[in-house]
């Protein structure tokens, strides 16, 4: 089974190369933002409980987003392996995911850390912002801030799995392919 948690800046690719990776090694993909979404609209007790907290503009617990990610798991008992997007974000959110995987006998095999400078991010969110119409990517001085709140909240995540052998930082300029075939390697490796 591979299990992969790939994280990176805005605009550093993670949605692109994810669908590649997913479909090269028929992995499935657990997205906490799509889990949330389909957990209110299905009136989950999960969905509820998340939504009374995001009802009231507070962050949902994580032990509700865990309990989320099992059931996404364990409603997909012949899977591959997953691939983690968006959680976790921060080191207790990594040490419940790593407690969660252990209670099913399996864990993450490799953290996909995508690199890309600064400079290179503004101009791709600036010209996704051009054809997606969303606003965060539409304003520099969002954008700036929103790199700055990635490398303060989320950029710690490389020491928890570079702590345990499974950190791969990939250079992630260049083409698609270019990139995937970078990703691929370092999969490869921790398969």
């Amino acid at each position: 089974m591979i299990n992969i948690v790939i994280f990176g800046p805005p605009g550093a690719g993670k949605g692109t190369q994810s669908e590649k990776i997913l479909e090269k090694y028929s992995l499935v993909h657990i997205s906490t933002g799509d889990l949330f979404r389909a957990n209110i609209k299905g009136e989950t007790e999960l969905g509820l409980k998340a939504k009374s907290f995001m009802d009231k503009g507070e962050l949902v617990p994580d032990s509700v987003t865990i309990d989320m990610l099992r059931a996404k798991v364990n409603e997909n008992p012949h899977a591959n392996g997953f691939i983690f997007d968006g959680f976790p974000r921060t080191t207790p959110q990594a040490q419940a995911l790593d407690a969660l995987l252990d209670s099913l006998n399996t864990s993450i095999s490799v953290c996909l850390s995508l690199q890309v400078p600064d400079e290179e991010l503004v101009v791709r969110l600036i010209n996704r912002g051009k054809t997606s119409g969303r606003a965060d990517d539409a304003d520099e001085g969002v954008i700036r801030n929103r790199l700055a709140v990635y490398m303060r909240e989320t950029a710690p995540l490389k020491d928890f799995y570079k702590q345990q052998n499974k950190l791969e930082e990939i250079h992630g300029v260049g083409t698609i392919d270019e990139i995937f075939g970078r990703l691929c390697t370092a999969i490869d490796k921790h398969a």
